[in-house]
């Protein structure tokens, strides 16, 4: 199970840290991605990190979001800085197993395990 946390509202230029924990199972060896899914749009990927640490970001959010992963803790995170009002969307995090450690990627039908989602709002 995938637990998704720390959305809420915040002003445009805000922060925030969303937090996806995972129980039942390790995420040592799963690709972890972020997506997003807005009102009346597809859900789109905004960031992957790989077993090992690689990174991957959509043009859309590269230099604002960062990924980081806990494995201690068996969490990943994503760091959402700089926020912007189109940045309001539901936040999805999904596992991908992968024996590769530096295998990363956002194609969303290869992500075996989802959250439930968290909501991030962006608005003055």
């Amino acid at each position: 199970q995938l637990v998704e946390s720390g959305g809420g509202l915040v002003q445009p230029g805000g922060s925030l840290t969303l937090s996806c924990a995972a129980s039942g199972f390790s995420l040592d060896n799963y690709v972890i991605g972020w997506f997003r899914q807005a009102p009346g749009k597809e859900r789109e990927g905004v960031s992957s990190i790989s077993s090992g640490g690689t990174t991957k970001y959509s043009d859309s959010v590269r230099g604002r979001f960062t990924v980081s992963r806990d494995n201690a803790k068996n969490t990943v995170y994503l760091q959402v800085n700089s926020l912007k009002p189109e940045d309001t969307a539901v936040y999805y995090c999904a596992a991908d197993f992968s024996q590769y450690p530096t295998y990363v990627h956002m194609r969303r039908a290869e992500y075996e395990y989802w959250g439930q989602g968290t909501q991030v709002t962006v608005s003055s």
